[in-house]
């Protein structure tokens, strides 16, 4: 059975592809779910005017990106937390610490947006990467004082 995607699905394909699967996983997952149509005329022409406003939608989001990036670029934050005598702290800075700071100094990111492979345990400056768009990341430097 061939269904055009509204959505993009893992290991399936990207949003307006026409792919073809079996009836019962169109039948039963996808329609359902709301991520396919079946590849009829009338949905090609409504898949078409879908995508043309999800690219307008990206590029859009892509700028707002952008501009973000650009203000958050360079930006350093300080943490204060209580240390040992080897610079290592008593627990850790997480996303949601870092996500905190950057709010209090007027920049607006969601915390599952900083990609902090684990979280930080050492005093210095550490930086860490915001993803902000697909395609648009910015560096946040951390530095992590001793209270």
């Amino acid at each position: 059975m061939e269904v055009i995607l509204r959505e993009d699905v893992k290991a399936l394909g990207k949003a307006g592809e026409l792919v073809k699967v079996k009836p019962g996983f169109a039948r039963n997952y996808l329609l359902p779910q709301g991520l396919a149509y079946e590849a009829t005329d009338d949905n090609r022409k409504r898949i078409a005017a879908e995508s043309k406003a999800r690219d307008a939608r990206r590029v859009a989001e892509r700028g707002e990106a952008e501009a973000q990036a650009s203000k958050l670029s360079g930006a350093t934050v300080n943490i204060a937390r209580k240390a040992g005598e080897e610079g290592r702290l008593f627990g850790s800075i997480t996303a949601q610490d870092i996500a905190d700071a950057l709010t209090a100094q007027g920049h607006a990111v969601d915390r599952r947006r900083i990609e902090l492979d684990q979280p930080i345990k050492a005093l210095g400056t550490h930086t860490v990467q915001v993803r902000l768009h697909a395609d648009v990341h910015a560096e946040v430097r951390v530095s992590v004082v001793p209270e």
